[in-house]
């Protein structure tokens, strides 16, 4: 078969002939989207209505209106268009190609020799140029049509009307466009053919959680829904063409119209058990079971406590079917139990009650949880007074359930500064009725006719008596009232604290600005005078910390985690010492981190109580006991981990590989696992000879030891399989416990022997000064060496560190653990043991 061959272009013009054609085209559709932008947004917006319904929802009258305008406006954009209009000719879009390519090649090749026609190296230079610039045209591509729409519609009216066009077609009915019937308002061919028809839809309270049902989808004739849930059903077709019956609402809900056409519609609350019923085409009998919405309940968790900033907390339990929304704490005066003597004999002024929203969980179920209301009533005129407690709890249904009345006085803050006790209840008598103004006036006046040793403060006398002549001069109105009594607590507060509060912030104050100065690399005279500041805002606080405890025949002590564990003006200059030290050496990061170590500290200092010793108080033997187990626990785990170390013995029949020598013979023959039993049997025989102590701390004393127990039990068990890793892990869980669990004994024992006595750690302190002048007694000590502390607690007044340099050696144990972690030669189970020991420290 002969092929011809293609033609070959006349011009280097003719090759470009379809990048020019292409480019014409665009900007035949750019100039005509120019002109013609606000005809097709007219004709999507009306497209748009259209497909949506509007001829169903406009009458007759006003839809021929509208379409009339339509049309004008229409026919008005599509002359304006006409006339702006103007076909491109083929100059043009050349010209637009030859712009986009280097040189303008297409204006090269269109060109004339004007002199040298007939000079051979003329035409051959000319024949050269055209070349080239045939060459350069031969890349040229189709220019892309621009039509710049945003600067002629700035509103973006385009973009809405294409938004509209989408939506219509997405969720309208476009194929009313195409039935003249539809877009009329009448029944199309389709709607027509289908006959009537219904939808129904239950939709559950939206507190419930649950999902909607389409109930044209069930398979089922039987359907269980809360009780509450809204029904709706849509009715299409001719009027009584489906017949429909229910009887789960009350009232039975009776036919609704809506719009123009042929659909009712039935929306009701399902409130009972029922049917519903619908005949005609495709009908359905449902069978309607109501799942019933109880009210919710709430109870108390305990009475109500006084925490150590004297505020309300009162554990509560709440449970509903599917969620709780709200709930409220009603706090109202028990007039009756109020004793009325001195200022409270006079009738009290009405106050409205105290009402405070109980919290809610955030996130998680709200059907059945447990919070606790933690509320600041310390300044009310009815603090420290009997009050009824009552909780009520809300559900989605607006159906409310209550805890009834709960009698208690409400907490506030307790003073134990005579002085500053005294002010508080005339502040309270203030409040309770402004007819005790003169009373607690002449009061005030007689506090300060002769202060010495009374009034100490100085100032204090001199506030005072402005008090009383503010309270005397002018009418006592329940502003100035108000203000009073803000004053006098202010008083008692400076009082009580004695400027402690502002000490400490000053001292946080001084200890924030050197962490600043540390980080931003300040220089040495900056640090030494924040320093300087440090220490001497460090020195006001423990003062006043002394005084406060002398004053209480007291020591400065930590909080419940150390409570006998005292700390000196010595080691605390110590630690700044060596935190200077440290910034002076440039080691800055460990500087922040001692730094931070003395904040945590001096936050916790606190002035407690003195505790009795050990050995003449109850259960003395059994902390001992427990003290001599836990020590021996904690030396078979060191064992275990020295014998991981070594790793098995070579021709040691029946060893797994890769496992510790969990069963060399130690200690007289005993194996670690022999010896971790005889320690568990050991623990045992002492629980059994514990006494049973009635309070919240020996129950958790006692569940601390069950789990040491069972974490022995597992160790043993797993030297016996050869895995001392886990063995290790286990035997680590048990010291924990048995911490834990001689921690709380120790409480327990102090609570039960102060709920004897009366008077918790005073006839402690005397046993302890009777066993003083017989003698010194060598206490015993827990495994970290140091001695078993007051009343059976863990720590004690002793350094467990004895030497110059506590905090160094500290420190040097610190680094030496990070630097074998950082050996990764080590076997992998010391390096995890290692990781773990950084993780906790």
């Amino acid at each position: 078969m002969l092929h011809r061959p293609r033609p070959q272009p006349a011009t280097p013009l003719d090759a470009l002939a379809r990048p020019i054609a292409l480019t014409r085209a665009g900007m035949v559709l750019e100039r005509g989207l120019r002109a013609f932008w606000p005809t097709l947004s007219i004709l999507a917006l009306c497209s748009a209505a259209l497909s949506f319904g509007l001829a169903d929802a406009v009458s007759g009258i006003w839809l021929q209106g509208l379409g009339f305008g339509a049309m004008l406006v229409l026919l008005g954009s599509l002359i304006l268009g006409l006339r702006w209009f103007r076909w491109p000719a083929r100059a043009e879009a050349m010209a637009r190609l030859d712009a986009t390519l280097p040189g303008r090649p297409l204006t090269a090749l269109s060109d004339q020799m004007a002199l040298g026609g007939q000079d051979p190296a003329a035409q051959a230079l000319w024949a050269a140029h055209l070349q080239r610039m045939a060459a350069r045209a031969a890349g040229a591509r189709a220019v892309a049509p621009t039509p710049d729409l945003a600067r002629r519609d700035p509103f973006a009216l385009r973009l809405s009307a294409l938004t509209a066009l989408v939506l219509a077609l997405l969720f309208g009915a476009p194929t009313r466009l195409l039935d003249p019937g539809a877009t009329l308002g009448g029944a199309g061919p389709a709607e027509a053919a289908m006959g009537p028809s219904w939808e129904g839809w239950a939709e559950p309270p939206r507190y419930t959680g649950k999902p909607g049902i389409y109930l044209n989808n069930l398979t089922s004739d039987d359907i269980s829904v809360p009780e509450g849930t809204r029904m709706a059903f849509r009715f299409y077709g001719a009027a009584g063409a489906i017949a429909f019956e229910e009887t789960v609402s009350s009232p039975a809900a009776l036919p609704q119209a809506e719009g123009a056409g042929d659909v009712a519609r039935r929306d009701f609350d399902a409130v009972r058990s029922g049917v519903i019923d619908i005949r005609g085409p495709a009908g359905r009998r449902f069978a309607v079971n109501i799942l019933p919405d109880d009210a919710p309940s709430v109870e108390l968790v305990g009475l109500a406590e006084r925490r150590a900033d004297g505020k309300l907390s009162q554990p509560f339990h709440a449970t509903d079917d599917y969620a709780v929304t709200a709930g409220r704490a009603r706090i109202t005066l028990d007039l009756a139990a109020v004793p009325r003597r001195y200022g409270l004999a006079l009738p009290p002024e009405p106050r409205d009650d105290l009402v405070f929203d109980l919290p809610l969980p955030i996130s998680g179920n709200r059907a059945d949880f447990t919070e606790a209301l933690a509320e600041d009533a310390a300044k009310h005129p009815w603090a420290n007074l009997p009050v009824s407690l009552a909780l009520e709890v809300e559900d989605g249904r607006g159906q409310v359930g209550s805890t009834g009345v709960q009698s208690l006085d409400l907490p506030g803050r307790r003073f134990f500064d005579p002085l500053a006790a005294s002010l508080i209840e005339a502040r309270r008598d203030l409040l309770w009725s402004r007819d005790n103004g003169p009373r607690v006036a002449q009061w005030l006046r007689a506090v300060v006719n002769r202060p010495e040793g009374f009034v100490t403060r100085p100032g204090m006398a001199g506030l005072i008596t402005l008090i009383s002549r503010r309270i005397e001069a002018a009418p006592l109105t329940p502003a100035l009232r108000d203000e009073l009594a803000e004053d006098l607590w202010q008083l008692a507060e400076m009082l009580e604290d004695g400027g402690l509060v502002n000490a400490l912030a000053a001292m946080q104050q001084a200890q924030q600005r050197l962490s600043e100065a540390i980080r931003n690399g300040a220089s040495k005279d900056e640090i030494a005078k924040l320093m300087a500041e440090l220490k001497e805002a460090t020195d006001r606080y423990i003062q006043m910390l002394a005084e406060r405890a002398e004053a209480q025949d007291q020591g400065p002590q930590f909080g419940q985690k150390q409570q006998s564990q005292q700390i000196t003006g010595d080691q605390i200059q110590q630690m700044m010492d060596e935190i200077q030290k440290l910034m002076e050496e440039g080691r800055m990061a460990e500087a922040q981190e001692l730094l931070d170590q003395l904040a945590r500290m001096m936050e916790n200092l606190q002035v407690q109580q003195g505790q009795g010793g050990q050995g003449d108080t109850p259960g003395g033997q059994a902390m001992k006991d427990l003290a001599d187990t836990l020590r021996e626990q904690q030396k078979l785990s060191d064992d275990a981990f020295r014998d991981m170390q070594e790793g098995p013995t070579p021709g040691d029949p029946g060893q797994p590989q890769g496992q510790g020598q969990a069963q060399e013979p130690q200690d007289g023959g005993q194996s670690l696992a022999d010896r971790q039993r005889a320690l568990r049997k050991e623990l045992g025989r002492q629980q059994g000879l514990m006494p049973r102590l009635g309070n919240e701390a020996g129950d958790a004393a006692r569940q601390r030891l069950d789990d040491a127990g069972r974490a022995m039990d597992e160790a043993e068990q797993a030297l016996r399989d050869g895995d001392t890793g886990r063995a290790i892990d286990q035997q680590a869980d048990a010291i924990e416990a048995l911490r834990e669990g001689m921690r709380n004994l120790g409480e327990a024992f102090a609570r039960e022997q102060g709920r004897q006595q009366g008077q918790p750690g005073q006839e402690g302190a005397q046993q302890q000064g009777q066993a003083g002048g017989r003698g010194t007694r060598e206490l015993p000590r827990d495994p970290l060496g140091r001695n078993l502390g007051d009343g059976g607690r863990l720590g004690a007044t002793e350094n467990m560190l004895q030497g110059e340099d506590i905090y160094r050696r500290a420190r040097d144990l610190l680094n030496e653990i990070r630097r074998r972690s950082a050996e990764r030669l080590r076997p992998e189970p010391e390096l995890d043991y290692l990781r773990r020991l950084l993780d906790q420290f």
